[in-house]
């Protein structure tokens, strides 16, 4: 799982900016929410412009160069901060996986470019690469035959490179190694409007519908538009050779995504991920609930609870959900002033299950001083 993340002139992040989802704090309620010491759900807050969407792109930078999934590169224009003096954007991640620690660092001087390149392994660093002076080495068993290829003129990723061309001997560190890569290949970036795409996970763009139909899934939809008070009589067929979702009416039947509205298709479009995260590894949805009333939104986020060992977190500015009968006070973050922190950090005061955390937010206790 991702425990921290850190990126520097990254877009709007001038400065280092930490976003910390490994050290939850000691709270009884809703403990199942952490897994492996890592938090697995979470909402994010904070004003327009403040960098919700950026520190999206920052976390899913990493399958930019590591994997041949589905990339938003245009997403990526504007790559350095505006403001900042360096040449280039420095990435850290920590993962853990089965008590193992991976630390990936990298750095980029756009989407394409890598710079320098560092992969870690319970404090051991294994593979190294300086893009500009060609200088690296691996230490992954069963990859030392690369170490000559390895400083080739290449811009590929060389944990990509030591991936793809080594077989490594079945050990605990090329375990981890392995694990480490699944994890990056499932994870999955998306927005509430289909028109945004997605990053990660898979690739292709198939239809909202094309995917539910293919999954056997247009009844169980049914039922979901059903429990958010949408009723609609569903079935799947083939018009002009694409698999389509369809209305039945008394008097006539009507194409699904021609009559629902705006809300209704961008849940269709959240229940078409949805059916898939449980292969995911880490989800980010940004600005999720942006076509939802208040009821739908909680109704996501408690499905979104329910998905066990995959990470998820969404972007949000409804305050509604900030309550422990949702969460917990370690789970909700604030993103403002180049800093992202949890709720329970920006308060002296022990907040308890009892506690109504968006009174206490809309009275500014969560203000950090």
């Amino acid at each position: 799982m991702l425990k921290k993340f850190s990126v520097e002139n990254f877009k709007g992040f001038k400065d280092k900016i930490t976003f910390d989802i490994g050290t939850p704090s000691n709270y009884s309620f809703n403990s199942e929410i952490i897994e492996n010491g890592c938090i697995t759900k979470g909402i994010i807050y904070g004003i327009n412009s403040c960098g919700k969407s950026n520190l999206g792109l920052a976390i899913f930078d990493i399958i930019t160069h590591l994997t041949e999934k589905q990339k938003l590169l245009g997403s990526y224009d504007f790559y350095l901060n505006m403001s900042g003096r360096k040449s280039f954007a420095e990435f850290e991640y920590t993962f853990v996986f089965d008590g193992h620690e991976v630390v990936y660092k990298y750095s980029k001087m756009d989407v394409n470019s890598l710079k320098s390149e560092s992969l870690s392994i319970d404090g051991k660093e294994v593979i190294f690469f300086d893009f500009l002076t060609r200088d690296g080495f691996t230490l992954l068993e069963g990859s030392d035959t690369l170490n000559a290829s390895i400083r080739n003129e290449s811009p590929i990723s060389r944990v990509k490179y030591v991936n793809s061309n080594s077989i490594l001997s079945d050990n605990v560190q090329n375990q981890v190694f392995k694990k480490f890569i699944d994890f990056v290949e499932r994870m999955l970036l998306f927005y509430s409007l289909d028109s945004r795409g997605y990053e990660g996970f898979m690739n292709g763009s198939e239809s909202i519908a094309e995917g539910i139909v293919n999954s056997g899934k247009v009844k169980d939809f049914q039922e979901f538009l059903k429990e958010n008070d949408i009723d609609y009589e569903l079935y799947g067929c083939e018009v002009d050779g694409r698999k389509a979702i369809y209305c039945h009416f008394d008097n006539k039947d009507a194409d699904f995504f021609k009559i629902a509205s705006t809300g209704t298709r961008s849940l269709a479009l959240f229940y078409y991920w949805y059916i898939r995260m449980e292969k995911a590894s880490f989800v980010f949805i940004d600005e999720f609930d942006a076509f939802y009333h208040y009821e739908l939104s909680e109704s996501v986020q408690k499905r979104l609870r329910r998905i066990s060992d995959v990470q998820v977190f969404t972007t949000t500015h409804n305050t509604d959900l900030m309550s422990n009968d949702l969460l917990r006070p370690d789970c909700y973050f604030l993103l403002e002033n180049n800093s992202i922190n949890a709720i329970s950090e920006l308060t002296e005061k022990e907040l308890r299950q009892a506690h109504n955390l968006q009174k206490m937010y809309k009275a500014g206790a969560f203000n950090g001083r």
